[in-house]
């Protein structure tokens, strides 16, 4: 029964593992570049910068970043093993790639199946007039 107690106390202590809630205040820099291509070679490409706390050439980049900050893994790929909706959402493409809570960031979001189309909508306040 000590045994137990004392795993229980060590769990409330250390936040069972150690996993942060989303929005936690976790301090870190964020510096991403966004570009937007609305879909095959010759499309016009909308290219934007974010700079969190607030700053870059987002339009309403304060709001930006406290969303931003408000989601967990916001740039994790779809789960693997997952089941996706074949359908399609358009040819629009996201390219982000800088820090994110000084972690690098490199990854595209696109429109391609339902998985994706979840995934771009999670972030799209990032993708403006996409």
């Amino acid at each position: 029964m000590k045994v137990v107690v004392l795993v229980l106390a060590a769990l409330a202590v250390t936040g069972c593992g150690g996993q942060k809630a989303p929005g936690d205040g976790r301090a870190g820099e964020t510096s991403l570049e966004i570009s937007i291509s609305l879909g095959g070679k010759d499309a016009p490409t909308k290219l934007w910068t974010l700079r969190c706390p607030t700053g870059g050439t987002l339009p309403d980049a304060a709001s930006a970043c406290s969303r931003l900050e408000g989601i967990d893994e916001p740039f994790a790929p779809p789960p693997k093993g997952v089941a996706c909706t074949e359908i399609y959402g358009g040819a629009e493409v996201a390219d982000v790639q800088g820090t994110f809570r000084d972690e690098p960031v490199h990854t595209r979001f696109t429109r391609s199946d339902g998985c994706e189309i979840a995934r771009w909508n999670r972030v799209r306040f990032l993708f403006p007039s996409s």
